[in-house]
């Protein structure tokens, strides 16, 4: 342990103050921002509970995400707040908070959930508050630089996205005079999935080769329930090279590779012999297209792409001679496009490690503030 740094429990140096029911001091004309577990403003009130500078962390619900509360506040029985006391700087105690995992504290069965009493017994190392305050400014610097990098990272993945994007909705708005144009639903079939209720539950089974691909399962790549192979509609079946087209729920999503029954909140879209398959699954995904059908969907009291509105969209095509060769071209863009996103991906969460990796260093008295700043900003540099 460094000289002068102390271990202490968190009852010596900070005060837990627990939330409670709003209703008595909700007021539209309040001052005081009424704050839940998640941290999202639920009102106001005409009293407050926390002090400025206070660290709030979910008792129940939101239990990993503490924040740093720059004004008087009232917290919600489902929030406490972390007051710190004169020897605890309020902030090294928002940074410690950060660096702490409250989820191996989880006392829930289901919802999370904190417990006053554990954390008070919570320990910490403590220097003395002028050190507090150094390493303090040390860490504003560092997750400053840091957080400048993500920002610049971050832009450069939604550059790269919206380079695909682009040059897709390039191609199908200058198609050249020798295309054909049809509605989709000359030129395509559609199969709907199966709707599981009280008169198809039975299909559900513990296990099977066919998951129910429901959007969640699409979208996360997961298989949570599985279909009885002898129990469903067969058009509802799909394979791998076969496409997805979701109606409801999260509209107009287009997957592939997958092999199971669709539910009943998407369906399926076979290309006649003028479609090839690959062409038509990126033309679903084109920002001109996709603009236009939810466009048309959201009008409705329950935003739905129906049968009916589908195919009466229409699509632009060259021959299939064409449509492959510009397949792989695309392929080969996606492909680059991919690589970057996985580049940025990566550096993102390197820095999101390294904010990790500087809190540890902070709060086990490893840090050398004459050398850390310089040092950081070494790291961001090779990153």
């Amino acid at each position: 342990m460094k000289k002068g740094w102390t271990e202490k429990v968190w009852d010596e140096v900070l005060e837990i103050r627990s939330g409670r029911n709003q209703k008595q001091v909700e007021d539209s004309n309040g001052k005081f921002p009424i704050i839940g577990s998640a941290g999202k403003i639920m009102g106001y009130a005409s009293d407050y509970i926390c002090e400025e500078g206070t660290t709030i962390i979910g008792r129940k619900g939101t239990i990993n995400n503490p924040m740093l509360i720059k004004e008087k506040f009232w917290n919600v029985d489902t929030a406490f707040g972390l007051h710190a006391k004169d020897s605890l700087d309020k902030r090294f105690l928002h940074y410690f908070c950060l660096s702490f995992d409250f989820t191996e504290m989880d006392r829930g069965s289901g919802r999370p959930s904190l417990v006053k009493s554990d954390l008070l017994k919570i320990k910490m190392l403590v220097p003395p508050l002028p050190e507090q305050q150094r390493i303090v400014s040390i860490l504003d610097q560092a997750f400053a630089a840091i957080d400048k990098a993500k920002a610049n990272a971050e832009k450069n993945l939604q550059n790269v996205k919206e380079l695909l994007e682009s040059y897709l909705q390039e191609v199908f708005e200058n198609k050249d005079d020798g295309w054909e144009t049809a509605t989709l639903g000359d030129v395509c079939s559609l199969y709907q999935g199966i709707a599981i209720n009280a008169k198809t539950k039975h299909a559900l089974v513990e296990k099977s080769e066919l998951p129910l691909l429901r959007i969640k399962d699409l979208k996360n790549n997961t298989e949570e329930q599985y279909i009885d192979p002898k129990s469903f509609p067969k058009n509802a079946l799909v394979n791998e090279d076969d496409i997805i087209y979701t109606r409801t729920g999260s509209l107009g999503l287009v997957f592939r590779g997958r092999k199971g029954v669709l539910h009943n909140n998407s369906f399926k879209v076979i290309p006649n012999s003028k479609l090839d398959k690959d062409y038509l699954f990126i033309w679903l995904q084109n920002p001109i297209f996709k603009s236009k059908i939810l466009h048309l969907a959201l009008r409705a009291a329950q935003p739905d792409i129906t049968h009916k509105i589908f195919k009466i969209q229409e699509i632009s095509f060259p021959s299939i001679e064409e449509q492959k060769s510009m397949v792989e071209q695309l392929d080969a863009l996606r492909s680059e496009t991919e690589k970057l996103e996985a580049v940025y991906k990566k550096k993102m969460d390197d820095l999101e490690e390294l904010k990790k990796s500087i809190l540890q260093k902070a709060f086990a008295g490893e840090f050398d503030t004459s050398k850390s700043i310089t040092n950081i900003e070494n790291k961001l540099r090779y990153e």
